[in-house]
């Protein structure tokens, strides 16, 4: 029965959790609150603040989870991709942890923790299955033939969907995080109040460069002819924007199913926390008798119980590092 810690530091969040034999008994996650001023993550302050928050984090996920560091057989950790800043406080954590207590280390590419956080719990999907992961800084259409065996199918050309989100919260005056504002809000609106235009890409890919330029039009014409037009309309505006969205990112995802023949789909990443894309998702799935996997909103976010459960399977095969291990801010998928 493995226990691993899991350590996940590659963006603003500092997270521990603790991983008994493929049950989670604690998930730690530590905001940063003093990116807001700056209406986006700064990357120098993320990796101070890890450094204060790391072994809080830790003790606290141990005494959670009503474990020693004595019982932990292995420290599983994010090694990219991400902030190179963030990512090194984790793994020097790692490391020197794994040293001390002489147990072996396993590294984790972030993007596939995200995809393996459907393994938590006892509702998994079954091999193959195709998993949306969608954040602020990927979106990805993903062939998981095996817990790591991924084919990326389908990726954006430009901007990620949870760019697009972050950009047109900061063009309609939202303080950051925006997307979890614009979800608000949407909530209120009326999606079909306007349309905004579906980028012509052909397979899989994505685009939303084009998207949040339209938008950005839309907003400044319409301000031009009444200077209250956002907060007039912001819940439609929020709404209409959520809306193109979720049908450019689920048109794709119905094509790569149906192509690809799976009957299972999955949603991953910060932005499947959406409440339209989680509606949709489900939509999708009864429209052609599939089945959808969404993970708990713990484990959406950035969050350590995805890496320790990405540890426990990479356990179970062996798979581990050296202490010349080294973080990666582009991490090979």
């Amino acid at each position: 029965m493995p226990v691993i810690l899991g350590i996940e530091s590659s963006c603003d969040e500092t997270s521990a959790a603790i991983c008994a034999d493929g049950v989670m008994l604690s998930n730690i996650i530590a905001n940063q609150t003093i990116h807001e001023a700056y209406g986006g993550v700064v990357p120098e302050l993320a990796s101070r603040v890890h450094q204060q928050n790391i072994i809080p984090a830790v003790q606290q996920a141990i005494l959670k989870a009503k474990v020693s560091k004595n019982d932990i057989d292995a420290v599983a950790f994010t090694r990219g991709p991400g902030l190179l800043g963030s990512l090194l406080v984790g793994v020097s954590f790692a490391k020197a942890f794994a040293l001390a207590q002489d147990i072996p280390l396993i590294d984790i590419n972030h993007m596939q923790a995200h995809i393996l956080a459907h393994f938590i719990g006892d509702n998994k999907p079954q091999f193959p299955f195709l998993c949306l992961t969608v954040s602020g800084g990927h979106t990805q259409i993903v062939l998981v033939k095996d817990y790591f065996d991924m084919e990326i199918v389908g990726h954006t050309q430009d901007d990620a969907a949870g760019e697009a989100l972050d950009k047109t919260s900061k063009v309609l005056g939202l303080p950051y995080p925006g997307g979890p504002l614009i979800d608000k809000y949407a909530r209120l609106g009326n999606p079909d109040a306007f349309k905004f235009p579906e980028p012509q890409i052909p397979g899989f890919n994505f685009s939303f460069s084009g998207l949040k330029t339209s938008i950005l039009y839309f907003i400044r014409d319409n301000e031009a002819k009444n200077p209250n037009f956002v907060q007039e309309n912001m819940p439609d505006i929020c709404a209409s924007v959520e809306k193109r969205i979720v049908t450019i990112l689920l048109n794709k995802l119905e094509k790569a199913a149906m192509a690809y023949g799976v009957k299972d789909i999955a949603l991953a990443g910060g932005v499947s926390a959406n409440t339209g894309l989680r509606l949709g998702i489900k939509e999708l799935a009864d429209k052609h008798g599939w089945r959808s996997f969404i993970p708990a909103f713990e484990y959406c976010t950035d969050n350590a119980a995805m890496i320790a459960i990405a540890g426990h399977y990479k356990f179970l095969q062996g798979e581990f590092v050296g202490q010349q291990v080294a973080p990666l801010a582009r991490m090979p998928f």
